[in-house]
């Protein structure tokens, strides 16, 4: 059997459950399933120990754990912990692999943002708040797609936000390669309000493609013939060129 569709053991209270269990059936706490730092099964996060492998649950202390392959350069990467996020970093390029869970907490914990940004001083190697997205973007060395540490499947490239100028690595459910200094920039975009400017930027985009559809919907009711007209004189189109020109194909149909 698999690890990560074995039976779990609650942190908590030591009962039984499933590793898809949001919540034990005997104490009811919270459960939150992570991977292990040397074999990445899955385990619940408050685990001190790995049931299959034994691995320390802190990995900034895991020595024993197998060594991970940088996606980008091919050197070593070793856990590091920023404050009560642990990351993997790859001592050669400075590239950081953190998983799906920590980087949902990073980007919603000011404690942890604030974490990366006392350790990781010189990392702004860009001010990734969106204001410099188009220039960022140019600058960007060829699309290159890395392979996720874990399942070793291509990921995606995606700019964080839509809006940040940081383009990250991002295997959907495992997590997110970062190269230097992206995690802080991402970490400058949340606190300069780029996520409320890239939500407000997809709304007035939705508005335009709506208006859009709109215009394009009482162009059409102008031009087009009453069902089942025969001869229709288009006298209504003779005020606008475009309904006039469109009028004219279909007199000739």
């Amino acid at each position: 059997m698999s690890a990560d569709a074995a039976t779990l053991k609650c942190p908590n209270c030591g009962a039984p459950a499933p590793a898809h269990a949001s919540h034990c059936e005997y104490c009811r706490a919270r459960l939150a399933s992570i991977s292990c730092p040397a074999c990445f099964g899955l385990i619940f996060d408050g685990a001190a120990f790995c049931q299959f492998c034994g691995a320390a649950r802190n990995r900034s202390e895991a020595s024993d754990a197998r060594p991970v392959t940088c996606p980008a350069c091919q050197g070593q990467m070793t856990w590091t912990r920023i404050g009560e996020a642990d990351l993997l970093e790859c001592g050669r390029c400075k590239g950081t692999w953190v998983e799906a869970a920590t980087f949902e907490h990073i980007c919603a914990s000011r404690e942890s943002q604030a974490a990366v940004l006392h350790t990781s001083p010189e990392a702004h190697l860009r001010q990734g708040d969106g204001r410099q997205a188009t220039q960022t973007a140019a600058r960007l060395p060829p699309v290159r797609y890395r392979p996720c540490p874990r399942c070793r499947k291509m990921m995606n490239r995606v700019n964080f936000g839509k809006i940040s100028g940081a383009v990250v690595d991002v295997c959907k459910g495992h997590g997110t390669f970062l190269d230097r200094g992206e995690l802080n920039q991402i970490v400058r975009f949340i606190h300069s309000g780029g996520i409320e400017r890239a939500r407000a930027a997809e709304r007035e985009q939705i508005l335009e493609e709506q208006r859009r559809l709109r215009d394009l919907e009482r162009m059409h009711a102008r031009v087009s013939p009453p069902d089942g007209a025969i001869g229709w004189s288009h006298t209504s189109s003779t005020n606008d060129p475009l309904a006039a020109f469109l009028s004219a194909l279909l007199d000739r149909s």
